[in-house]
């Protein structure tokens, strides 16, 4: 059955990721993997047709076959690496934000900290449409990369879901953050707001959040946590709830 308008409503995660996951049919410096964050088996198979049926430039789509350990579907479209990949870019998102009730989708590149709206200045700007520019573009990726970012920390498991980035060490608590910002350390505290927070719970929240991470210079400033990293910052606010 073919999807109506708002079929998916609700259903489907308004950050999707680019070349975050390896191409299953070729070539990751030739092949674009896109990949959609589905809340259950049934729309995310209906995504999955939708768009393997719909667009002839598709060469596959395919859902997981169980929920992933977030308890979410992941469907993963592979487009072949062209300079006409920004335009069918574009016109799949024309059709799936249809069908999602989804008009500012935003998509993460690679490992990137911050998403970014998924227009098609940002897919040309953002995603390489040749080999070269692939490997010049995720082999530059540096600690803009969230998991080069923590490289060195205590922590064991890092992952970045939407907006929301979850750090676990083993036999300790799972901590959970909203990614606020990220960019060059000066800019980052140009646009900063609030106090420094030295005494009470936000000091004991700064030095605990400094034994679970690790070597980092960490800040509480107002309600938000400012980790400092080779001339970079990281905000995160906290999700959920206090140390």
């Amino acid at each position: 059955m073919a999807l109506r308008e708002n079929d998916l409503r609700g259903m489907v995660s308004d950050i999707f990721e680019v070349d975050n996951y390896k191409s299953k049919i070729g070539n990751d410096k030739d092949v674009c993997v896109v990949t959609f964050i589905v809340d259950s088996k049934d729309p995310a198979e209906d995504l999955e047709n939708f768009i393997e049926m719909g667009y002839d430039f598709v060469m596959d789509a395919e859902c997981t076959t169980g929920e992933l350990d977030d308890g979410k579907y992941r469907v993963f479209v592979e487009i072949e690496r062209s300079k006409h990949l920004p335009e069918q870019l574009e016109e799949m998102m024309d059709g799936v934000s249809k069908a999602t009730g989804i008009d500012d989708f935003r998509f993460r590149y690679y490992k990137e900290f911050k998403s970014v709206p998924a227009t098609r200045e940002s897919f040309e700007e953002k995603i390489p449409t040749d080999p070269d520019m692939y490997d010049a573009t995720t082999g530059s990726s540096g600690i803009n990369n969230f998991q080069e970012f923590f490289i060195n920390s205590y922590v064991d498991d890092i992952k970045l879901l939407g907006e929301t980035l979850t750090l676990k060490r083993v036999y300790k608590d799972l901590l959970e953050f909203k990614v606020v910002d990220f960019g060059e350390k000066f800019d980052i505290h140009q646009n900063l707001k609030g106090p420094v927070m030295l005494e009470g719970n936000g000091m004991a929240e700064t030095i605990y959040l400094t034994k679970y991470i690790g070597d980092f210079n960490i800040n509480k400033i107002g309600e938000n946590f400012v980790l400092e990293k080779d001339g970079y910052a990281l905000i995160l606010e906290k999700t959920n709830g206090r140390f």
